[in-house]
């Protein structure tokens, strides 16, 4: 866990430290691939693992509860950001 962090840290300080090379300003394309190949890997994890697969019925009305729950306080959460620390001056939204 705690290499984890470590890695982290050190990777907000690089990307700190060198914010201003061209390089480091073009890796949005970079990131968004390397999440959507994690995910791929993940889903073949899970695919593989017979305990999930066979459970699958119990632990996805978790699952899509549990996700269901996060994204509406997410979208709850958001809103409260916007309308309480963004607000707009003369009244027009």
């Amino acid at each position: 866990m705690f290499n984890v962090i470590g890695f982290m840290l050190t990777g907000i300080t690089l990307g700190y430290l060198f914010r201003n090379l061209t390089i480091f300003q073009k890796t949005e394309k970079t990131i968004s691939l390397t999440i959507i190949l994690l995910l791929f890997v993940l889903g073949i994890s899970v695919g593989s693992n017979p305990t999930i697969i066979n459970n699958l019925g119990k632990f996805g009305w978790q699952a899509a509860i549990i996700a269901l729950s996060a994204t509406c306080g997410s979208i709850l959460v958001s809103w409260l950001v916007l309308k309480y620390f963004f607000k707009q001056e003369g009244g027009n939204k």
